[in-house]
């Protein structure tokens, strides 16, 4: 559409000084009737209005294909005009009639020999929108002699052609030699040719990222080099973007490419800019810090930064987001520039809130006067979300710069005294950060915060008062009273709250025993007994273990001295750092996120580094020598002495003396079937692990006897159990199911859909043919979800780009994410889908298999996998058989991870596998299973624990289809 409009832009100064809008009005009728006599009219002005108002009738959406033969005879003129006209026409209906658009290849041919060069331009820029197999290699040749054309403007159209015809059909494009002829352009006299070819290389590079096409070499970036002088802007961002791959061979090589791409930095475009920053950037790490010219290249920097903050809103805040970055990469550039990025009383909230942000990054000693007075400013503005963020600043300026805390204190009390209620609770958040920074400091204005106590009602102000009187419980005369009237409404408190209020009763208990006995008991049964909430239950069992069996062991846990919190707690990881530095003036750098988070499709995404810096001398870089470590070292399948699963296999696993043989398998699905793991579960971990509040019963009792199917010879208990070495292999791909009709042409007027799902790269996928059977041309495609049992929901519009004629199918692969509302379905996994088009809105419903919605990050630690076997219930395990499948363990373990279900562990019990086996949900609910395989019998056996119990049946749906498929 775009390309349309610009067209008809351009069309203008051909044309007369008359307005174009009598083109799209008409009252005629038998419309298209009069534009075919018109088309055929021997006269060249007649001509040329008719062409008008076909292109005028296309642009608003009417259907005039039937008019391209005759369009197509306009096609032998010398008329530029009516020229870019019928080329435009070609464009948009050469895609729905293939065999029509054949007619109009003999005349592209001739085109491209046209003296004029325009022309020859215009023939091949239109042969390489034309996307029909059938008129690919009828480009091959005119696109030869185009690339070596003796016109600069024709050769740079030429090659942006190569770029599209590469998409169509690589193997073409590899076969004619055309990228050997691009690579060639890039020593063109020309600099817009240079720049073309660059970006055409760039953007087949990309699609391939193993090619090497881009093979740069000190001579190609010299070449590179020179053409950036004189390119347009958008050429100078191709070249730049390309020069940002380059890893220069020393640091000399380095400061002569920074040198000559330094005048950049002063473009007017801040795209050119944005990118000039990059390659500095990205070459400053290849300068040593004691050469004079890294001084100077720091203090060029910081001008045009500055200067893309006076743009308008929307460029200020893509700058700001791109100097975010540089910041926490290198502070040392706007060190001396705080003012630039004091808030304007008109900037917008997304601006004023990305400056604040700055602000802090900034402060330090030299400047925290200023910074302070200005944020003491910021929290009395109207704004709430901005004052919100202006009270937590003065809280990072007092962790970040030690010197300023007393200040900061002080301006925080100030703050409080103005009883504005948000301000007074952002206030004590960041007031507890300061405590845990600067112990038995500034605790004197602790008797103020409790002042405030009875006008907070935000969990996160309210956790972190709790907080504070639990701390300092021994300073705080009625602390109790206080932490007492938090008790009363415990069941209506947040999460959050509920945990710190636990946490805070008992560290009082254990610093005033006598007098909070009642209390402690109190809060103890309401977390245990009666919360549903397993994080605050199980906190609540620990501490009553541990004050009922070792009151000494739960001081020194509970009132153990805290590490100080670090001054930056918001700064980038630094591999991800390093990373979205490379991608600066891009969307990665705005989104704070690598491209491959958000870039969807078959187009692989290079994950970008930064040079090691020169400083090092001879020694190679940490990530290197960490990185060889780590394949040096041999795999650790039993864990080291420190940790937990370390400690357990010094327990005494020995197997009892009475054996047998293993329990038999029921047949069918029985709910409550015996648990798999029986007592075994209690002697690989010591003890009762949850359950019942009897407090200390289960830790001196004996572990229980092993059952049966534990009870061949096991070296070394834990050692044994997972002992990944039996097999686990490779995993294969993904499974998806063939494709069914879900919509059948009958129902929907003519329009039939088929399709499946599938997850790849971790992103479901709605995979569908839609087959138009009507007569009629079906366009403005688009598709809605009823709420469903896990949120799936369209993660994009549906893309049906051309308009699907009778008789033509086409494919479409819809992304899904599982962010949409949730309602509980009948079955399960049912899907109601509404699909609209230009014709009717059409329903129908499908069903996706569950094993889409395993997620990458469902191995569970091994240990972890054991309690919650133990502590899911027997009532919430189903079993089932699988009959007929004829694979080993190995092979059905491979099978299965390549569907995200991950085996924790193998045993082999008596020739019979046990695979022991985990995966996890997109809204978080994990299944666990244990499959028992024996070689020569087709049938296995699964057993499946789920806290969300009607959920199995359909994994083991998903098990059945993956094995047997």
């Amino acid at each position: 559409m775009q390309e349309w409009a610009n067209q008809l832009c351009e069309n203008r100064q051909f044309g007369s000084k008359m307005t174009d809008s009598k083109y799209f009005t008409t009252t005629k009728k038998g419309e298209i009737f009069e534009l075919k006599a018109e088309l055929n009219s021997d006269k060249k002005e007649k001509k040329k209005e008719a062409v008008k108002k076909v292109i005028a009738s296309m642009t608003v959406g009417k259907d005039v294909s039937a008019l391209f033969p005759d369009v197509v005879n306009c096609m032998q003129t010398d008329n530029l005009e009516l020229k870019k006209l019928v080329y435009l026409y070609l464009m948009n209906y050469a895609k729905s009639q293939p065999d029509m658009a054949i007619m109009a290849v003999n005349t592209f041919v001739k085109d491209c020999e046209d003296p004029n060069p325009l022309i020859r331009a215009l023939a091949v820029r239109t042969m390489g929108c034309i996307r029909v197999d059938k008129i690919t290699e009828y480009l091959c040749e005119p696109l030869r002699k185009c690339l070596k054309d003796e016109d600069p403007y024709v050769r740079k159209t030429a090659a942006v052609c190569v770029a599209k015809l590469h998409d169509i059909n690589a193997q073409l494009v590899e076969d004619q030699g055309f990228l050997d002829t691009l690579k060639d352009l890039i020593s063109d006299s020309n600099p817009m040719v240079v720049a073309n070819a660059v970006a055409a290389l760039s953007e087949i590079a990309e699609s391939h990222p193993n090619s090497n096409l881009m093979d740069l070499n000190p001579q190609t970036i010299n070449k590179l080099l020179t053409a950036l002088n004189e390119c347009t802007e958008w050429g100078q961002i191709f070249i730049l973007d390309c020069l940002a791959n380059y890893t220069p061979r020393d640091d000399r090589e380095s400061q002569s490419i920074c040198e000559r791409v330094t005048p950049r930095l002063s473009h007017a475009n801040s795209a050119v800019v944005l990118s000039a920053v990059k390659v500095l950037m990205k070459f400053m790490e290849m300068l040593p810090k004691d050469l004079d010219y890294y001084g100077t290249l720091l203090k060029k920097l910081a001008p045009p930064l500055v200067t893309l903050l006076s743009a308008e809103p929307e460029l200020q805040y893509v700058a700001l987001r791109n100097i975010n970055l540089i910041v926490q990469r290198r502070p040392e550039i706007l060190k001396h520039e705080m003012k630039v990025f004091f808030v304007k009383y008109n900037d917008p909230i997304y601006v004023k809130l990305e400056k604040l942000d700055i602000m802090i990054r900034l402060a330090s000693q030299a400047n925290i006067a200023q910074v302070l007075a200005e944020l003491k400013e910021y929290a009395t503005e109207v704004d709430v979300d901005f004052v919100r963020k202006a009270v937590r600043a003065i809280g990072r300026c007092a962790i970040k710069v030690e010197q300023s805390a007393e200040r900061c204190v002080s301006t925080l009390l100030d703050l409080i005294q103005t009883k504005v209620n948000y301000v007074v609770q952002e206030a004590i958040v960041v007031i507890k950060d300061i405590f845990r920074k600067y112990p038995n400091k500034y605790e004197s204005v602790i008797a103020t915060l409790c002042e405030n106590l009875d006008s907070l009602d935000e969990p996160e102000a309210r956790a972190a008062m709790i907080w504070i009187v639990g701390e300092y419980a021994e300073r705080i005369d009625n602390a109790d009273e206080l932490l007492e009237s938090f008790l009363e409404g415990f069941h209506d408190e947040s999460t959050q709250v509920q945990l710190q209020l636990l946490t805070a009763i008992v560290k009082l208990f254990l610093k005033k025993p006598t007098e909070t006995q009642e209390l402690v008991q109190q809060v103890l049964s309401l977390a245990t007994q009666d919360s549903d909430n397993p994080d605050l239950r199980d906190r609540g069992y620990i501490y009553w273990r541990l004050l009922s069996t070792d009151p000494v062991a739960a001081k020194e846990v509970v009132l153990a001295e805290k590490p100080l919190i670090s001054e930056e707690t918001d700064l980038i990881e630094p591999t991800l750092l390093e990373e979205l530095i490379c991608h600066i003036g891009t969307l990665a750098s705005v989104y704070h996120k690598p491209p491959s988070a958000f870039v969807e499709g078959s187009r692989g995404v290079q994950h970008k580094r930064l040079p090691g810096s020169t400083e090092s001398g001879e020694s190679e870089s940490p990530d290197t020598a960490s990185a060889a470590a780590v394949s040096d070292a041999p795999p650790a399948v039993i864990p080291s002495q420190g940790d937990l699963l370390g400690d357990l296999l010094n327990l005494d696993l020995t197997p009892p003396t009475t054996t047998g043989p293993p329990p038999p398998a029921s047949s069918g699905m029985q709910m409550g079937a015996m648990d798999l793991l029986g007592g075994g579960l209690d002697s690989l971990l010591g003890g009762d692990l949850g359950g019942s509040p009897a407090i200390g019963a289960g830790f001196g009792a004996p572990p229980a006897a092993m059952p049966a199917s534990f009870s061949a010879p096991v070296s070394g208990g834990l050692d044994d159990l997972f002992d990944l070495g039996g097999g686990v292999g490779m995993p294969m791909g993904a499974y998806s199911a063939p494709k069914t009709v879900w919509l059948p042409a009958l129902k929907a007027k003519g329009l039939e859909i088929s399709g499946t799902f599938a997850r790849r790269s971790g992103v479901i996928q709605m995979e569908m043919t839609l087959t138009n059977k009507a007569m009629s041309v079906m366009t403005d495609f688009a598709i809605q979800f009823n709420r469903n049992s896990f949120g799936l929901a369209p993660a994009g519009p549906l893309q049906v780009l051309t308009p699907l004629s009778p008789n033509q199918s086409i494919e479409v692969t819809l992304p899904l994410n599982t962010v949409g509302p949730v309602m509980k379905m009948e079955p399960l996994n049912n899907l109601q889908v509404a699909v609209k088009n230009n014709i009717d809105v059409f329903y129908f419903s499908c069903q996706y298999p569950i094993s889409m919605l395993f997620v990458e990050d469902g191995k569970m630690e091994r240990q972890v996998f054991l309690a919650t076997w133990k502590d899911i219930p027997n009532d919430s395990e189903a079993q089932f058989q699988i009959k007929d499948c004829h694979l080993s363990s190995d092979a059905a373990s491979n099978k299965l991870q390549g569907s995200n279900i991950f085996t924790i562990a193998k045993r082999t019990v008596d020739g019979q596998d046990m695979l022991y086996q985990s995966m996890k949900l997109t809204n978080g609910i994990w299944v666990l299973t244990e499959m028992r395989v024996q070689a020569g019998n087709p049938v296995y056996t699964v057993s499946l624990k789920c806290r969300a119990a009607e959920v199995s049946q359909w994994v083991f749906q998903s098990y059945e289809a993956v094995l047997k498929n």
